[in-house]
């Protein structure tokens, strides 16, 4: 984590908008304005957890999500 001055924390965000801000790095984000690391993950993201789970763990978490869905009034 950068640091400031003073030696407290800074958030590393701060430091990423100083850089897009002087033209250091370009600009991350798609036209929408969605961070573009984010929106590759998010399209992998399901797929990856399914591939890495047992059948049983799937329909497990199915089973209670219809549970959930159901039990609306």
């Amino acid at each position: 984590m950068p640091r400031g001055p003073k030696g407290e924390k800074r958030p590393a965000d701060a430091i990423m908008i100083g850089r897009i801000a002087t033209g250091e790095i370009g600009d991350l984000t798609t036209e929408d304005g969605k961070n573009a690391a984010a929106v590759a993950l998010g399209r992998m993201g399901g797929k990856a957890r399914a591939e890495g789970m047992t059948a049983k763990r799937r329909t497990e978490i199915a089973k209670k999500a219809a549970a959930s869905r159901w039990s609306k009034p």
